[in-house]
């Protein structure tokens, strides 16, 4: 009687503790990005960067690009 007992409780309880494990549920990767400049910053900054010779005219096109559709 007492293992039977025993077989009902760990029945009950063993499902709660794999998912405290992460046994259970289904994942989420969530991305949250935080912008701490305005557009217009970067691209001042991309502009003083090209400028001073430190990218490419390609590099300034594509990071221009990327900042733009960024919005």
């Amino acid at each position: 009687m007492k293992n039977a007992s025993f077989a009902i409780l760990l029945a009950c309880f063993l499902p709660f503790a794999l998912v405290g494990c992460g046994g259970g549920g289904a994942k989420s990767n969530t991305v949250q990005e935080t912008r701490t400049t305005t557009t217009g910053q970067e691209l001042m900054d991309l502009q003083k960067a090209h400028q001073q010779g430190v990218i490419s005219d390609r590099e300034f096109e594509r990071q221009k690009k990327k900042i733009l559709s960024a919005k």
